[in-house]
C-alpha cells in the first residue's frame, strides 16, 4: 500500500467522524453554550492526545508553538461559527455549506502558494452559488443567519487546511496537531468565562456527544489530518473531505429526523456536484515514499 493510499484512507475515516460532528454538536448545544462546548472539546482532546504523544510535545520548538497558535486562532473561529450557525440551521444544511471549503481551498492555494487553478475548479465555483441558493434561501428569498455563519466556517476551514499543508512540512506534524488543540482550548475557555456560564454536561446524551466530539472528531481527527497532509496536497485533501456533507445528511436524517424540502435536496446535490467537479479537476501530486507512522 502506497503512502498516498494510506493518507487517503486515514482522511476518509476522519471525514466520517467530521460528518458526524454536526449532529453531535447540535446534541451537545442542547445543554452547553458554544464557547463552553468548544473549550471542553479542545481541552479534553488536548489532554488525551498529549498523554499519548507526550514525547512529541516535549520536543516542540518555538516554530512549532508559533504555527500552533496561528492554527488555534483559526480553529476557534471555525468551531464557534459552526456552533452558533447550528443554533439557527439544520445539521444537514451546515454539512453541505461547510463543504464549500473544498472549492475555496484551491483558490487560496493559487492566491498564496501560486498553485495553478484547473478548469474544473472554475466550473465548480460557477455552479456552487446555484446549489447554495436552493439549499439556503427560504420562501422570502432570505438566507438565515445560521447559514451565513456556516459559510464563514467554510472559509476558515479552507484557510486551516491550506495553512496546515504548509506548516506540516516544516515542523513535527503530531506536535503541531496536538498543540493547536491546547491553545484553542485556552482561548475558548477565556471567551466562555467572560460571556457564558461555564458548566459540565449534565445528561448522558450531552456527555456522550461531548466526549465523541473531543476524542474522535478532534483529538483523532486533527492529529490524523496533520499527519496525512504531509503526503498529499491541500486540494486532494479537499476531495476526500467533500464526502463530509454526505455523512452529515445521512446521520442528520437517521438520528435527528432532519428532512430537507425538495429544492433543498436539489440544491445539496448541485452543491456536492460542484465540489466534486472542482476537485477532480486537480491532478494528484506524487506521494512521498516515506512510511506514515502514527
Amino acid at each position: 500500500m502506497t503512502n498516498q493510499t494510506r493518507a487517503d484512507l486515514m482522511l476518509l475515516v476522519v471525514t466520517i467522524f467530521w460528518g458526524a460532528s454536526y449532529m453531535l454538536t447540535k446534541l451537545a448545544l442542547d445543554v452547553l453554550e458554544p464557547f463552553n462546548l468548544a473549550a471542553l472539546r479542545f481541552l479534553i482532546a488536548f489532554a488525551v492526545s498529549a498523554l499519548v504523544f507526550r514525547k512529541n510535545i516535549m520536543k516542540s520548538d518555538i516554530k512549532t508553538i508559533k504555527y500552533s497558535l496561528i492554527l488555534a486562532v483559526i480553529l476557534v473561529g471555525m468551531f464557534i461559527s459552526m456552533a452558533f450557525g447550528l443554533k439557527y440551521t439544520t445539521a444537514s444544511n451546515a454539512g453541505f455549506l461547510i463543504s464549500l471549503a473544498v472549492i475555496i481551498i484551491p483558490i487560496l492555494s493559487y492566491a498564496f502558494l501560486k498553485q495553478k487553478i484547473e478548469k474544473g475548479v472554475l466550473i465548480g465555483v460557477c455552479i456552487a452559488p446555484v446549489g447554495i441558493a436552493l439549499l439556503t434561501l427560504n420562501t422570502q428569498l432570505r438566507v438565515s443567519g445560521g447559514d451565513l455563519l456556516c459559510i464563514l466556517c467554510a472559509f476558515l476551514s479552507a484557510v486551516h487546511v491550506v495553512a496546515m499543508g504548509v506548516f506540516t512540512r516544516k515542523v513535527d506534524s503530531i506536535a503541531l496537531g496536538i498543540l493547536q488543540l491546547g491553545f484553542a482550548g485556552v482561548f475558548s475557555i477565556l471567551f466562555s468565562l467572560f460571556t457564558e456560564t461555564v458548566k459540565l454536561p449534565n445528561t448522558t446524551v450531552s456527555w456522550g456527544a461531548t466526549l465523541a466530539l473531543s476524542i474522535l472528531c478532534t483529538a483523532f481527527g486533527y492529529i490524523v489530518q496533520a499527519t496525512a497532509q504531509k503526503y498529499t496536497s491541500a486540494s486532494h485533501t479537499g476531495l476526500i473531505l467533500s464526502l463530509e456533507p454526505v455523512f452529515s445528511a445521512i446521520l442528520g436524517f437517521a438520528f435527528l429526523g432532519e428532512v430537507l424540502p425538495l429544492r433543498g435536496y436539489i440544491g445539496a446535490a448541485i452543491l456536492l456536484l460542484s465540489v466534486l467537479i472542482a476537485e477532480t479537476g486537480f491532478k494528484k501530486k506524487d506521494a512521498k515514499e516515506t512510511e506514515i507512522n502514527i
